[in-house]
């Protein structure tokens, strides 16, 4: 069976700077149609900073939607065309002050593929050497290093509720334990 669905009609409600809304009528694959709300949104990006000593490099910082503060690995959004990696590696620089030798993917992900066209990648990076950061005039962080045994505890007690962060913890220790990093 095929699952497609397609496009029909589309109509823009809002056009941002970070995201545009827009509804869609949609052909289903059985010939009817639906209404598919879509917010558009071009990605972002996500590092992990690893230490030789198995100790990653977080972020906490006030997230408005969410009215707290959030303890996450550092990450950003992509500018229109912008390549992920590079992204990536200025976001690091940007919030931990940090460079890396050694940047390995770790996969991409669909924060919420219901309504989103959002993609997150993900990056592990090695090899770190640490200077001055470079904040955005709107941003205010502070730096945590927590060893990846007690992130994962974290994560598991609901410590870390950022999905990305979770996801790249994971996956690092699954690594880590492979004998992979």
């Amino acid at each position: 069976m095929d699952l497609t669905e397609k496009p029909i009609k589309q109509e823009y409600i809002y056009k941002g700077k970070i995201l545009n809304i827009r509804v869609d009528d949609a052909l289903l694959p059985d010939g009817g149609s639906a209404k598919r709300e879509v917010v558009e949104h071009n990605g972002g990006v996500m590092i992990a900073p690893l230490d030789d000593d198995y100790n990653l490099y977080f972020v906490e910082q006030f997230r408005y939607p969410y009215m707290e503060i959030v303890t996450e690995l550092p990450a950003g959004k992509l500018e229109k065309g912008e390549e992920a990696l590079s992204a990536g590696m200025r976001e690091l620089k940007e919030e931990t002050g940090a460079t890396a030798d050694n940047i390995t993917s770790l996969g991409k992900l669909y924060p919420s593929p219901g309504y989103t066209s959002e993609i997150i990648y993900l990056y592990l990076a090695r090899g770190l050497s640490f200077g001055e950061q470079e904040l955005d005039f709107d941003e205010f962080l502070e730096i945590k290093k927590i060893h990846l045994d007690k992130a994962v505890k974290m994560v598991m007690d609901g410590e870390i509720p950022d999905s990305k962060t979770q996801v790249a913890i994971l996956k690092i220790k699954l690594l880590k334990d492979e004998g992979l990093i």
